[in-house]
């Protein structure tokens, strides 16, 4: 599967929203094609590189897939789209064009079926709550809650001041247990550090 990369200093996750603002040229296009197949582009994180300019020369080779939901013009002229997140995906090749455009052949990453929240992810639960309160976050429309243990892990992973690098770790992780084992692993060292 071909898809158009868009990368980022940002991590998606499945079922999270992003709003981007675009001004170069490769997206504007890129933007215009997806609308008109009605299909997606992916984010992955960059390791070397700039968001702006030449293709980054290092990314993550695992990313997620967004698609569009919502788009306007801003009021400084820019395009302003906003995006969910899919599905994840493993970067199996990729392709400079001559317009900078990163384009990738993907596989698609299977996702597990997701599992119901049981008693001891109540903490983590009212965790996600507390951060749907917060502005910046109701403004994106990510306030439904989670309705399992994959949604929780997600929204948790997105939202939370993990660096880049962990984020895509999490994001490479299959398993909704073990993502949330992980996520509160790094919110105890968290934890920890603001403590000493």
């Amino acid at each position: 599967m071909t898809l158009p990369l868009f990368p980022l200093n940002t991590v998606l996750f499945p079922g999270c929203v992003l709003d981007l603002q675009l001004f170069e040229a490769r997206y504007l296009d890129m933007i215009g094609r997806c609308m008109k197949q009605g299909s997606g582009f992916g984010v992955v994180g960059i390791v070397d590189g700039r968001e702006v300019g030449q293709a980054p020369s290092e990314h993550v080779l695992v990313g997620c897939e967004a698609l569009i939901t919502d788009f306007q013009q801003q009021d400084n002229g820019l395009l302003g789209i906003r995006v969910q997140g899919a599905r994840r995906f493993q970067i199996q090749s990729t392709e400079v064009q001559k317009d900078q455009l990163l384009v990738a052949e993907v596989s698609w990453l299977d996702e597990q079926a997701d599992l119901p929240l049981t008693e001891q992810h109540g903490d983590l639960q009212a965790l996600l709550l507390a951060l749907a309160e917060h502005p910046m976050v109701a403004s994106l429309g990510m306030t439904a809650g989670a309705q399992g243990q994959q949604s929780l892990a997600n929204q948790l992973a997105y939202l939370l001041p993990f660096t880049e690098q962990e984020k895509t770790r999490l994001l490479a992780q299959s398993d909704p247990g073990l993502r949330l084992a992980a996520i509160q692993a790094l919110l105890d060292r968290l934890q920890g550090e603001a403590l000493t």
